[in-house]
This record gives structure tokens, C-alpha cells and sequence, in this order.
């Protein structure tokens, strides 16, 4: 299985020379083909794609003003043209927006191949760099692993980080536990387990706003481009990352836990990113970080033989009974009780909601039904006939 372990590092004097320099390399190419490329579509509706991108690069090299190209790497220069490759890929497909030129001030990567490093006795020895690179290793690599591809990363606040991607074949399942949980994500309580069990939000970025107003509210009466700006956006970055440190800390341990206890995990499969467009809950759903969530449930379920099961996003867990399956017609997001007007069974919206999540993915899981519910006849609405179209009688 493909993993990357991620380390911090402390370059010396020289080798951070280097090393922003290639990233400023990086980026340079990075955003000249980028321009090239929209250029030629708008003025001459002409496509250009990586192996034309390239030649681009080997034209560019021999510019006198750009002669400080030669001065690093060739590796990460192609490269970052490859990444830009895929960003258009994304795009045409529908899976993401136009690529962005890229910022000085959001720090920047560089990615080496195979043949732009050398992995010996643990250590790495980049290309241009006489030294290796100093890693603090906070866990080792498996037996007999090699990297096949390190990126470094400069964070805006200045850390230093190293990502090694390896090819790992040991097996890592854990044994087989006869346990299931249903989970159901909010703001308030982070999770609400199907057990019963809700698990509260830390809500990281409370925790340090006052002291991130102080220090944005300093960087904005700072001159652009003067030195005290820089200092000023360095600790406002500190703090952004900090906030993003406590966070991902919480849930990696809480996705950990879930992944030993429980053999299937069932979620809802939100669209995370819609929901972030409500002025009113953007901030709270950012910082609760459920696609996050998710997302290390994921990879941790195929890393240690788990199953994670997805439900559709459009089942109505929070207004359904879990007694007698009637559905509400409205259910706002003020009312945390309710009691069923079928059978009056007294329901707690979050556990009732995280009990129906895991028993419709245990349905899933069984019988592999699609249990998309039909939003025009739960809502009481009739299906109307498209332009042109008859309406059959008695619909």
C-alpha cells in the first residue's frame, strides 16, 4: 500500500538557500505556464499540454534573465509542470476550479524523484545539497522501505517539512471485532455515536480568536512591503497553524480509536462543500473539519482492514423514527428533542439520527440497496411532467 510519512526538519544555512530557491524556481515555471497556457486559449483558442509545457522550460533556460533556472534541480521544475497538468485534468473534468497562480507568501513545495535524491542509512541527500537533510524522526519506516518520491513543503509560517511516499507491503490489519457504530456529525457535539456516546467539539479555532483578531487586526495597519509586515504576517501564520495542529491532533486520535473499536464505521456522505456557502454555519462547519474526519477514516479503514460505509446524504437520519420509520415533514436545527407523533417515542435528534445512519448501513452492506429516498413524494410534492411532455392520468 502506497503511505507517506511526514517529518519535520531543520535545514542548515545553506541548505535553505538552496532550498528556497528551488522553490521559488518551482513557482516561477509553475506561473509562467500557467500564463502561456491561458494566453494561448483566449488569444488563439490554441490547447497546450505538458509535453509542449516542457519544451516551454528548455526554451526559458536559455533566456539570460532566467539563467538562474540552470541553478537547481531540473527534477522539481518538470516536476511542477506535471502538477499543472493534473490541475487542468481537474478542471475539464468537473472536479475542480481553474488553476491559480501561485503566492510567494503561502509558502511553496518542491517534489523529487527517484533520480533527484539518495536515500542512504536513513537518511536523504537531496540533489545540490552536500548534506543531509537534518529530519527529526518521529517514527521510523517500515523494514526494508525505501522513499520513491520526497516533497518538501514550506509552510507560511516558516516550518519546515519533509513528505516521504513509500510503498509499504506489510500487513497491518488488526483482528476482527464483532462491533458496528453509526456516526453522525455536528457542530455542538462533534460526533454522536449510535451507542449513545457523544463526543464534544474541541472547536480549536475558539480557543486561540482572540489572539488571531490581535494579531491580523496589527497586520493590517502595517505598510505593504515594509519588514514589520513580514514579522506581523509570520505570527499571524504561527497562530493559523497552531489552530490547525490542535486540530488535526484531536482527530487523529479520535479517528484512531474508532478504527480499533468498531469493525464498521457508517457516515454520511455530506457535501461538505455546499454547506461552507451558509454565511451563518461557514465558520462552525470549517472548524468542526468533517471532510477531514472522513477523510482519516478513510484511509485508516483500508490501512487496518476496517469497513467504512457511506449513506446517501439525502436520507432523512434526522427526521426519521427509529422506532416506527415516520418522517417528519420539518425538523429546524433549534429543535434538539422531538417526540414521534406516530408512535411517541421520545427521540434525542442526534442519537436517533446516528442509530438510523447505522442501520440503513447495515442495509447497504447486506443487501447493497440504494436508499435514496424520493425527495419530490417526502416532501408531499408531485413530480411535474417536463416541457412538452404529457402528464399520465392519476399522476
Amino acid at each position: 500500500m502506497e503511505k507517506a510519512y511526514r517529518y519535520r526538519f531543520y535545514p542548515t544555512a545553506e541548505q535553505e538557500q538552496i532550498l528556497r530557491r528551488t522553490i521559488g524556481c518551482v513557482r516561477l515555471v509553475y506561473n509562467k505556464a500557467l500564463a502561456a497556457r491561458t494566453e494561448a486559449w483566449y488569444e488563439r483558442e490554441q490547447k497546450i499540454d505538458y509535453v509542449q509545457s516542457s519544451a516551454m522550460l528548455t526554451q526559458w533556460k536559455k533566456l539570460d534573465e532566467l539563467q538562474f533556472l540552470n541553478e537547481v534541480s531540473c527534477v522539481p521544475l518538470q516536476q511542477g509542470l506535471r502538477h499543472l497538468q493534473t490541475a487542468f485534468t481537474n478542471f475539464f473534468a468537473g472536479r475542480a476550479r481553474y488553476p491559480k497562480f501561485k503566492k510567494k507568501r503561502n509558502g511553496g513545495s518542491a517534489e523529487f524523484t527517484k533520480s533527484a535524491f539518495r536515500w542512504k542509512d536513513g537518511q536523504v541527500y537531496l540533489a545540490k545539497c552536500s548534506e543531509p537533510l537534518p529530519i527529526k524522526l518521529s517514527r521510523q519506516l517500515p523494514k526494508g522501505c525505501e522513499p520513491t518520491t520526497i516533497t518538501i513543503r514550506l509552510e507560511p509560517s516558516g516550518r519546515w517539512f519533509v513528505s516521504l511516499r513509500i510503498n509499504d507491503p506489510t500487513d497491518e490489519a488488526l483482528q476482527p471485532v464483532d462491533s458496528a457504530v453509526g456516526l453522525d456529525v455536528g457542530i455542538s457535539s462533534l460526533i454522536t455515536l449510535s451507542t449513545g456516546e457523544k463526543i464534544a467539539n474541541p472547536k480549536a479555532f475558539n480557543k486561540h480568536y482572540q489572539k488571531l483578531r490581535r494579531s491580523q487586526k496589527s497586520l493590517s495597519r502595517k505598510q505593504k512591503g515594509s519588514r514589520n509586515r513580514d514579522k506581523a504576517r509570520l505570527k499571524v501564520a504561527r497562530i493559523q497553524a497552531k489552530i490547525s495542529d490542535s486540530r488535526k491532533d484531536y482527530l487523529h486520535k479520535l479517528t484512531t480509536r474508532l478504527i480499533r473499536e468498531n469493525q464498521t464505521i457508517v457516515v454520511e456522505d455530506l457535501a461538505v462543500k455546499n454547506m461552507v456557502k451558509n454565511p451563518k454555519l461557514a465558520c462552525a462547519i470549517s472548524d468542526a473539519a468533517w471532510s477531514e474526519l472522513v477523510g482519516q477514516l478513510e484511509y485508516k479503514a483500508k490501512w487496518y482492514g476496517r469497513n467504512l460505509v457511506k449513506i446517501d446524504r439525502w436520507f432523512p437520519s434526522s427526521k426519521r423514527c427509529g422506532n416506527c420509520g415516520h418522517i417528519l415533514d420539518k425538523l429546524p436545527l433549534n429543535i434538539r428533542e422531538w417526540d414521534c407523533p406516530n408512535c411517541g417515542t421520545h427521540h434525542d435528534r442526534d442519537i436517533n439520527a446516528s442509530r438510523n445512519i447505522l442501520a440503513v448501513g447495515h442495509t447497504v452492506t447486506v443487501c447493497g440497496a440504494n436508499i435514496r429516498p424520493d425527495r419530490h413524494k417526502s416532501r408531499g410534492q408531485l413530480r411535474k411532467p417536463h416541457k412538452g411532455q404529457k402528464q399520465k392520468p392519476g399522476s
